[in-house]
């Protein structure tokens, strides 16, 4: 059955994916199927002839316009797991058995998604051991600030960086005419406004960036994965706090167990003036993506006003609140 849901994903059948499973990698698959969730690739999982199970994941369609980020997105996702295994290794990542251009393979981790699980001891539990591999996963460090490949956007510092990345994502709103409640000139003008907080950040640390819970694989009250990699960067570990509190604000989330693995110890744990400044900035970058990726995924009618629904107040509450009309924000 074809498994495409967007336009960025590539339509498949059993007979494409062990065909090129076996000219791009080598293997032989027995069995296979399309894996849903995702909305930019084609994701299958397949259990290999050697009873290995695995993830294949393929890129978009060639000609298929992107976002500029998206730019070699899909081999950035293998460099980003054998980054992760060679520098911290006590976070788990999947295997890679195999990356090209648009193809990687990896190995099957234990767990289902986080969104599966209830709320409850089990779901806390795995929210804190998330907040200890962060802590692990930051201490690895870049050469530079941003995204890495020669196509994609980076800079000497966090606040060059981050103001390019930002830039790069209206530009994209205004190629694909999408309407965002904040004028770009604004919200350019807003981090040039807090600069002063985005030059704290001197050490490119490694950034998963999208770690909201489907991201994030549990096997009942252990954490078994961080996947999905792909949008990694080197920037400001506090983005990381972003996606775990996704439509809330870690800053008021004091007790919150991601906060609890992430310091060691019991709450309550604050941030500083600057580094909610940082936050707030974050969250404004992360909801321009996420009304300007929509038109690229196909999303339209009743799915993009739901979006639109939640994603909108949140774009405006923080812009807001960092004072674009000139209040301060502490």
């Amino acid at each position: 059955m074809p498994n495409a849901v967007s336009p960025t994903q590539r339509t498949l059948t059993a007979g494409d994916l062990t065909a090129l499973l076996r000219e791009r990698a080598g293997l032989t698959a027995v069995h296979c199927g399309p894996l849903s969730g995702g909305t930019f690739a084609a994701v299958w999982r397949a259990a290999l002839d050697d009873g290995r199970d695995v993830v294949v994941k393929v890129g978009p369609p060639a000609g298929v316009p992107l976002l500029r980020y998206e730019r070699g997105v899909i081999a950035a996702e293998a460099r980003y797991y054998r980054t992760v295994a060679a520098a911290t290794p006590l976070v788990p990542v999947p295997p890679v058995l195999h990356a090209d251009d648009d193809v990687v393979v990896v190995g099957l981790l234990p767990g289902r998604p986080l969104t599966e699980l209830p709320d409850g001891a089990a779901a806390t539990a795995v929210r804190e051991q998330l907040g200890v591999a962060l802590r692990h996963l930051h201490t690895a460090t870049g050469r530079h600030f941003g995204y890495d490949g020669d196509h994609r956007t980076g800079g000497p510092t966090w606040r060059a960086a981050f103001t390019a990345m930002t830039a790069d994502l209206l530009a994209d709103a205004a190629d694909w005419e999408v309407p965002l409640p904040v004028p770009a000139d604004e919200v350019l003008a807003t981090i040039d406004r807090h600069a002063d907080a985005l030059d704290e950040v001197e050490r490119p640390a490694l950034v998963h960036f999208d770690l909201w819970d489907g991201n994030v694989l549990c096997e009942g009250d252990r954490l078994t994965g961080l996947v999905d990699g792909e949008r990694y960067f080197w920037g400001d570990p506090l983005y990381d706090f972003v996606a775990p509190a996704i439509r809330r604000r870690m800053e008021e989330l004091p007790e919150h167990p991601v906060l609890r693995g992430y310091h060691g110890r019991p709450g309550p744990h604050g941030f500083t003036g600057p580094q909610r400044r940082r936050l707030m900035l974050y969250r404004l970058q992360f909801a321009i993506l996420l009304l300007t990726e929509m038109p690229s995924r196909g999303m339209a009618g009743e799915e993009a006003r739901q979006r639109r629904a939640w994603v909108v107040p949140q774009l405006l509450a923080d812009h807001r609140d960092l004072g674009f009309t000139g209040h301060s924000v502490v």
